[in-house]
């Protein structure tokens, strides 16, 4: 009985085997994986585009960042004249904190115009990629329906299309594997073009070491500000000196 388990088993599996055969069309295998491809690009485009976006965004909060600067340096300079050295202090270091900001700004635009490139870069590969396959792939579909009118006038002439099931199956495992190279080439490809660093982590992540210097450096950079703006407002209530 064992042995008989067997072969019934072998048996079935050989039929399941012949009805997966005959319903696997390998024109439609190639064409779902060329459409893969296909949106796989236009991720890689849509990368780039929100990278554009992104860009002109931090563009325009960097041109406000200069004017909010410039604005503050006026007042500072209203406050000194005015007499209200607290008043210009205050105004000088929110000035130093937007000149910081925008300084952060630069660094998340050069961050993403190097992602832009490596996308653009991709994307060239993988255009080049898709095209190679979609010609391939016409090819092999080609001679897979040579090959299967070929097979059907010669069972019809002959009636022995059994017999000629061995090398029938020998040409789909030849197709079959040839389809399969296609698709692991573009597998590399996309692994390759889908490495893309998340653009949510751009900021320069300062510790807080970096922090203290930077608040440092801010403050000397007001001290500096208004000792000069002192000496300014103290130069115009001298008033130009008169010749003896």
């Amino acid at each position: 009985m064992p042995g008989l388990k067997g072969r019934l088993s072998t048996v079935v599996k050989s039929k399941i085997s012949k009805q997966l055969d005959r319903a696997e069309n390998p024109s439609e295998t190639l064409d779902y994986a060329y459409q893969r491809q296909v949106e796989n690009l236009q991720n890689v485009k849509k990368g780039i585009a929100d990278i554009v976006s992104a860009k002109k965004r931090l563009a325009l909060q960097q041109q406000q960042l200069g004017e909010q600067g410039a604005k503050l340096d006026a007042q500072a300079r209203e406050a000194m004249s005015a007499g209200r050295e607290d008043l210009a202090r205050a105004a000088l270091e929110r000035k130093q904190q937007a000149v910081q900001e925008a300084g952060s700004v630069d660094r998340q635009i050069a961050q993403l115009e190097s992602e832009q490139r490596k996308l653009i870069e991709s994307e060239k590969q993988l255009e080049a990629k898709t095209e190679q396959f979609r010609s391939k792939k016409e090819v092999i579909k080609a001679q897979y329906s040579a090959a299967e009118a070929q097979v059907q006038v010669s069972e019809a002439a002959t009636g022995v299309g059994d017999s000629m099931a061995v090398g029938m199956a020998t040409q789909r495992a030849l197709e079959k594997t040839e389809t399969t190279k296609a698709r692991a080439g573009a597998a590399d490809e996309l692994e390759a073009a889908g490495t893309f660093e998340d653009l949510t982590a751009l900021a320069p992540g300062q510790d807080d070491v970096d922090r203290r210097l930077d608040q440092l450096g801010a403050k000397s950079a007001v001290d500096d500000e208004l000792a000069r703006l002192k000496a300014e407002s103290s130069r115009a209530l001298r008033g130009p000196r008169s010749l003896p």
